[in-house]
């Protein structure tokens, strides 16, 4: 991972073989960033996504292979216990031009990732959910 910093944003690169999720939590904790929204495109060959089940409670998984673009990668940066917790979505599409998306698990770079972290001065945290089983944001 490189990265530049202009104010309160980062404009990161990431290099093949690097995994978002573990890269930008290294950046957070790097940098104290502990509120930001995160946007970026780029190129993969493994990913796992999931999608939530209210009723059941439960992320449903499923693991992508092969070359993909990532075509939307959207979410934002909080704290849970002290800790960098990030919350992800993507949209990865194939050699056919097919979309899948949910949120992120997991997606390694192929070729590159360039994502942009615009930080917030300040702090949200989570609190797990009882009624829908989510960590959401703490008032």
């Amino acid at each position: 991972m490189e990265y530049r910093q202009f104010g309160d944003t980062f404009v990161v690169r990431l290099n093949r073989g690097e995994e978002i999720i573990t890269e930008l939590t290294a950046l957070c904790k790097k940098e104290n960033i502990e509120l930001a929204s995160v946007q970026g495109i780029g190129a993969a060959d493994l990913a796992t996504i999931g999608l939530y089940n209210v009723s059941e409670k439960f992320y449903h998984k499923t693991q992508l292979k092969g070359a993909m673009e990532i075509s939307s990668l959207l979410g934002n940066i909080t704290t849970m216990n002290g800790e960098t917790y990030l919350h992800l979505h993507i949209n990865l599409c194939d050699e056919n031009m097919n979309i899948r998306g949910g949120h992120l698990n997991e997606c390694r770079i192929s070729a590159t990732g360039e994502i942009i972290v615009t930080k917030i001065n300040g702090n949200v945290d989570r609190i797990k959910d009882n009624e829908t089983g989510l960590n959401i944001f703490k008032f």
